[in-house]
């Protein structure tokens, strides 16, 4: 932010640095084990009066001064170049901290050129004992380089106190000191015996030659012991953040253990096979591959450690685009572009967008990011929509904390993620939907107030079934809506009855026949046991049918209806025609109600694709493949090459779901927790348009689900809570399984203050309790505009849609379902939720409101029988009415 930026959209600044680290690293290495190396060889020859162990070493030493001090000391210094270039925050930093430390080092690496130019040069004009003072000399000196440079490094990725005290020392001997120094001196001994097999390769003298190999073998081999267990004491020292980002989460991390693992198989494996008498010429050709593999070696555990430190560039204390955890809550409130001292821009305005975006790709991306080279962002972004990359953005490293998150106002996330869809994937900016509802009508049943004897009271258990209708790669929900009745025998002391009658239904309106969109039928049978006829739903139920009887209701369980209609409109709200009659089939009452089925998911408003059917609603193949391909990357699944290979998945199958009975597997969350606790953290800072960008719930959208006497002027928040308030409950309920902690942890509550006050919830058998705002059946008295977030009912019949009161009447039988109470306005035909309350009373509100309880009881009524305040409400109340 306070640097220029090195542009370097197709290398990368970061691949730079690890082609010159790497080279770099296996010489330093080289540099403290040959030291050693080359002392205890030649101490060898002198005991053993070995002058051709003595040559070899005469020989190996001049090719250890080329590549150590030539080769070396130019990585390193490019090594500083690079860096000083990429990351300037971090290398000024680690400058100003560790000056002393840095001097010390320099000192160190002068006597380590002064101790091995003496080493070489003098061989014959020194005693045994001095040249051998002077081997020493070098191998203590780049020992104590290591030791300096090690202290570092380590600061690096567990700075410990450091970042409390800012104490040099406990920056310098770090948690991580020790054992990084044992590990890295074990490497420094092995380096030293596969560099030292590169020149034994060239002595002509066979048994010399395999002498040497059997005696490198050995500086090969007897440290492995301590490697491994030094490197085990390492991975105990970092944080179970950096662990869990280096072996869980960042997918780079399952790449560079594998390199680690095959490149020991090898390494290991085939220094064994230079103890075997192979020729000469595929002796140089194995240790060609050894050093090769070396390299690689090397570069796999650097490569590890960088992915255990990321975000940062030191751990903890400044990420790795030079901002520190400590400027992101200022930069949120003021702007990045503001106060970054090399951008083009101060601020985005409509005619800026693109330059913006692209400037803030420049100084919070590319220190990491290619466009559409190494690690590039083009094929991270290319299944998301402009509006996902900006949920992306939003999600940056709170689930996968391996991401530094974005820094800067939600105007500017939203011209990053502009110019990284528009710019970078060279894509149009997504098309407003363009929905007009179709226009229905109905006709009201017929009802004689005077001298009919029965009410027929019907509705829907929820205000709106919501689907999945993808037929080739996943389901999610299958169609199965459930229709209640209860019919009411009217007079002075009415009654429910249940017995001596059949109610039968059928769908009023053609529509599409369900099994011919959803190929889970055969599936789900598998999942939930149920032996399915031709035409039925999961609980054997059709489109039309007898309901059951059940103690205080009759009921027709998860009917499989769907909103496509025969001549290809789009209707959420299919009617049903229900009748009551008695056991000679005479009619005793008729009514009609909806059976609200929607597939508008909006799954592609972040994920891609078209609407799956007719450009309205529905999920396409595209969305379908786009969103397994995420689920595979964030949770190590195979659920896209499954699906392609013609075994689609339920997402029941794995995620428990009390709406469908499904137990799920263990330890994993249940769907309602995984759904919102997930898309929590990249939708947070939002309102109600965090559910409408999923739910079918969008006034604008092709089905408006939330359409009852409080949609005028409450939203899905003021009982649910923001979705980060929704997502913390479903997922305290989970507490104690392994991903809720790690999708709870940056999430922050808004209708309460702290998360230690929210109240677990079960989904779909704890909900919001109405009485949260109308205490008392009273609108009154927690004001106007309250909320039932964090309020859940007591207990499962105490829910809305199972609750009755002493009377036996079900409380959504009278007030319309959820949703969708009565009072609602229905975009596609204005009373189509209406229908009961106007055939019986005239008026849209609930059944018996403003004295017309002569619907069942067949006179006025001067007491509240049902609820307290029934009767004698307000005058403001009944306005509102």
């Amino acid at each position: 932010m306070n640097y220029p930026v090195w542009y370097l959209p197709d290398t990368g600044g970061s691949l730079l640095i690890a082609i010159i680290a790497i080279i770099h690293v296996v010489i330093a290495h080289l540099a403290v084990g040959g030291g050693l190396f080359l002392v205890m060889t030649e101490i060898k020859a002198y005991r053993s009066g070995n002058n051709a162990i003595l040559d070899y070493v005469r020989s190996h030493t001049w090719f250890f001064l080329l590549l150590t001090m030539v080769l070396g000391g130019v990585t390193g210094v490019g090594i500083w170049f690079i860096i000083a270039l990429v990351n300037p925050a971090g290398t000024s930093l680690l400058i100003h901290e560790f000056v002393f430390g840095w001097a010390i080092e320099w000192v160190f690496f002068i006597c380590e050129i002064i101790a091995l130019l003496i080493y070489h040069y003098r061989w014959e004009k020194m005693s045994r004992r001095n040249h051998l003072v002077a081997g020493w000399l070098y191998f203590i000196f780049a020992w104590l380089s290591l030791f300096i440079i090690n202290g570092i490094l380590g600061f690096m990725l567990t700075p410990g106190n450091w970042t409390e005290t800012g104490s040099f020392w406990q920056g310098f001997f770090n948690p991580s000191f020790l054992p990084s120094l044992l590990f890295r001196t074990s490497i420094a001994i092995i380096i030293a015996g596969v560099f030292g097999l590169v020149t034994a390769s060239f002595k002509k003298h066979k048994k010399i030659r395999d002498d040497i190999y059997r005696y490198c073998a050995k500086w090969m081999y007897f440290p492995l012991a301590v490697l491994a267990l030094t490197g085990f004491y390492y991975t105990t020292v970092i944080s179970p953040e950096a662990f869990n980002n280096v072996f869980h989460l960042n997918p780079e991390g399952k790449i560079f253990q594998k390199i680690i693992i095959d490149a020991s198989i090898i390494l290991f494996g085939l220094g064994l096979f230079t103890l075997i008498r192979f020729p000469g010429w595929l002796q140089k050709v194995t240790v060609a591959v050894l050093v090769a593999i070396t390299f690689a070696w090397m570069g796999g555990f650097e490569y590890l450690r960088e992915i255990a430190r990321k975000p940062y560039v030191i751990y903890n204390t400044m990420y790795s685009n030079g901002m520190t955890p400590d400027d992101i809550p200022k930069i949120n409130k003021s702007g990045f572009l503001p106060a970054a001292r090399w951008s083009k821009v101060n601020v985005v305005t409509e005619d800026n967008t693109m330059l913006a975006g692209a400037e803030l790709f420049r100084l919070q991306c590319l220190s990491c990011h290619t466009v559409d080279g190494y690690n590039g962002v083009k094929n991270k972004i290319n299944r998301l929509t402009e509006r996902g990359i900006e949920a992306q953005l939003t999600g940056m490293g709170k689930i996968n904390t391996y991401m530094p998150p974005f820094a800067g106002t939600g105007i500017e996330k939203k011209a990053l993620a502009s110019f990284m869809y528009r710019d970078i994937l060279g894509k149009e900016k997504d098309a407003e939907d363009d929905f007009t509802p179709g226009k229905f009508t109905h006709e009201l049943p017929p009802f004689d107030a005077d001298n009919d004897e029965y009410v027929l009271l019907v509705w829907n258990d929820l205000g709106m079934h919501c689907i999945s209708d993808d037929e080739e790669y996943f389901s999610f929900l299958p169609p199965a809506n459930t229709l209640n009745a209860q019919l009411v025998k009217r007079g002075s002391k009415p009654g429910i009855i249940t017995d001596g009658v059949v109610i039968k239904y059928e769908v009023e309106e053609q529509h599409s026949d369900p099994l011919a969109h959803s190929q889970f039928w055969e599936y789900d049978d598998k999942i939930f046991g149920v032996d399915l006829e031709e035409g039925t739903g999961l609980a054997g139920f059709g489109i039309n049918g007898e309901m059951h009887a059940l103690e205080d209701r009759f009921a027709a369980e998860l009917i499989p209806v769907m909103p496509y209609r025969d001549d290809g409109q789009y209707n959420p709200y299919p009617l049903f025609k229900i009748t009551a009659y008695d056991e000679q089939e005479n009619v005793l009452a008729s009514t009609s109600t909806v059976a609200p089925t929607s597939t508008e998911m909006g799954c592609r408003n972040c994920h891609g694709g078209d609407w799956g059917w007719n450009n309205v609603a529905g999920v396409s193949n595209e969305t379908s493949r786009n969103i397994l391909a995420a689920h595979d990357r964030y949770s190590k699944t195979t659920l896209l090459e499954d699906a392609e290979n013609g075994n689609p998945m339920l997402c029941q199958a794995c995620h428990a779901d009390p709406a469908v009975g499904a137990p799920g597997k263990p330890g994993i969350l249940n769907f309602s927790a995984s759904i919102h606790g997930f898309h929590a953290n990249y939708l947070s800072g939002m309102n109600e348009d965090a559910c409408n960008m999923c739910h079918p719930s969008r006034q604008e959208g092709s089905t408006t689900c939330f359409r009852g006497r409080h949609a005028g002027f409450l939203d899905c928040t003021n009982c649910h809570g923001k979705l980060e308030d929704h997502a913390l409950a479903l997922l305290k309920d989970q507490a104690g399984k392994e991903s809720a902690p790690r999708l709870a942890v940056n999430l922050e509550p808004v209708f309460v203050e702290t998360k230690e006050e929210i109240k677990p919830r079960i989904p779909w058998l704890m909900e919001p309790d109405c009485k949260g705002c109308h205490t008392n059946f009273n609108i009154y008295e927690d004001g106007w505009l309250g909320t039932s977030y964090n309020k859940w009912v007591p207990g499962f019949t105490a829910l809305y849609r199972n609750r009755t009161d002493n009377m036996g009447m079900m409380c959504i039988a009278c007030h319309g379902s959820t949703h969708a109470v009565y009072g609602a306005v229905n975009k596609f035909d204005k009373h189509r939720d209406n229908i009961q309350p106007l055939q019986y009373q005239g008026m849209a509100g609930s059944i018996g409101t403003h004295g017309t309880c002569y619907v069942c009881h067949k006179k006025k009524m001067n007491s509240s029988g049902h609820h307290r305040n029934q009767v004698n409400r307000p005058k403001e109340a009944a306005i509102r009415e």
